[in-house]
């Protein structure tokens, strides 16, 4: 019988969106950010300024994160805070640091995930903002569109009453293909981002929902999201989202090299 993993810590709620210890580790990364790519954001002005919201994003490849955390960063002069794979938190010194920037560990499998979810409402009371990509992992589709959801980021939503805001980013690719090794960097490199209305989620935020209305409000922020990212490459999308359970692959890690 596996041995059960240890229990990671949770991140500590500041007061302060911008502290000092995420200053400091973000004067170490933005010069690098700065250096694999050039951030081009569209509308910023539909973001608040202050108080809690959620940002949702679709994910294409392991740069989306840097590119998102800077964004929020230096473009809206906010604190971004993570929801990402435990496995990262594992990693020494890496671990550390992501803690110290307020990112919060969730577990794939074989763990509930109270914890984290506890911190993510304490960060949201607390009037901080929740960077989550929906996907859950790199999207599976063979032409990069954003694919079906998980339905944490609705859950989250619907519990704490704050606001959802879609967000689509494109260009990543083309610095770190996904999962590919050949990193090609180069700070004249666009990656777009656009932001969205807020996703209007009334008619799902009432206190008991059935398993069929978390997943078609899962949906609905699926679909507000990739409208935004055809708005970018501009084309259509496929009318489905993508499913890779129904198109046998695996729903975490990399599916590409699990099915060779």
């Amino acid at each position: 019988m596996a041995k059960p993993k240890k229990e990671l810590p949770m991140p500590k709620i500041s007061s302060s969106e911008r502290h000092f210890t995420l200053a400091l580790i973000a004067s170490i990364l933005i010069p690098i950010v700065r250096g694999l790519f050039r951030l081009e954001a569209k509308g910023v002005e539909k973001l608040p300024k202050q108080g809690a919201y959620i940002l949702v994003a679709n994910h294409v490849t392991n740069v989306d994160a840097l590119a998102v955390a800077y964004f929020v960063y230096r473009v809206l002069r906010r604190a971004p805070h993570f929801l990402a794979k435990e496995s990262l938190f594992r990693i020494p010194v890496i671990g550390r640091i992501l803690l110290a920037a307020g990112q919060i560990p969730v577990y794939r499998s074989g763990h509930r995930n109270d914890a984290p979810m506890r911190a993510a409402n304490s960060y949201l009371d607390a009037g901080h903002s929740i960077a989550i990509f929906p996907e859950g992992t790199l999207t599976r589709h063979p032409d990069l569109w954003p694919m079906r959801g998980k339905t944490g980021a609705v859950r989250l939503a619907i519990e704490t009453n704050v606001p959802v805001y879609p967000m689509a980013q494109w260009g990543s690719e083309k610095v770190l293909p996904q999962y590919g090794s050949k990193f090609r960097p180069g700070f004249w490199k666009p990656v777009q981002i656009l932001v969205g209305d807020e996703i209007n989620l009334d008619k799902y935020r009432k206190k008991q929902l059935t398993p069929a209305e978390v997943n078609e409000a899962t949906d609905l922020v699926m679909r507000e999201i990739t409208a935004l990212v055809e708005k970018l490459r501009g084309e259509k999308a496929p009318a489905d989202l993508w499913d890779p359970i129904k198109a046998g692959q695996t729903t975490s890690g990399n599916f590409k090299k699990a099915g060779k």
